[in-house]
């Protein structure tokens, strides 16, 4: 009888709690190995590819992308961190050509290094992402000429860590 004014008054007997809590701990348990298994299901590399027509000659193009300095003008990464600090470094532009640079949680810590400049064509990069998670990809810029000016294509690809996936499920 005591047991039943209890239950009617609200209060929940302790067996009934735990076996609760212990059912909602297993539903969390399989939640998150199923997470876990559809993180390690996906590729262990990506490719991802973005094109843009920009009314300019593909030289005017190419030189905008083979100089690093020019960079803050046009880059978006730049325009998420207004204050980044930016080293240069290797040659002044082209091949050899080094840009490192630090900022806030948006852009994090990284290098470009310009491995392959072909003037009014394309340029190689390796791009170092070294804050908040290491890592390194190629990136290759292709310019073809257009009617309207410069079909300009970027392209990044590498290897996809657990944080990739990851990050490429969101």
């Amino acid at each position: 009888m005591h047991e039943i004014h209890r239950v009617l008054d609200g209060a929940v007997p302790r067996c009934y709690t735990r076996a609760m809590l212990r059912k909602i701990l297993v539903v969390i348990a399989v939640l998150v190995v199923l997470l876990l298994g559809l993180v390690a299901m996906q590729p262990n590399t990506f490719a991802v590819t973005r094109s843009a027509v920009v009314s300019a000659p593909p030289a005017i193009a190419f030189a905008q992308v083979n100089d690093f300095h020019r960079w803050a003008a046009w880059s978006p990464w730049a325009q998420l961190d207004p204050s980044m600090k930016t080293t240069f470094s290797g040659a002044p532009a082209g091949e050899g050509a080094i840009y490192d640079w630090t900022g806030n949680d948006k852009v994090g810590r990284g290098r470009m290094t310009i491995l392959v400049s072909r003037p009014g064509e394309a340029i190689d990069l390796r791009l170092e992402f070294i804050e908040p998670f290491p890592s390194t990809a190629l990136t290759q810029f292709t310019f073809a000429p257009e009617s309207a000016g410069t079909k300009v294509t970027w392209k990044m690809s590498g290897d996809n860590g657990f944080m990739g996936k990851a990050f490429g499920l969101v």
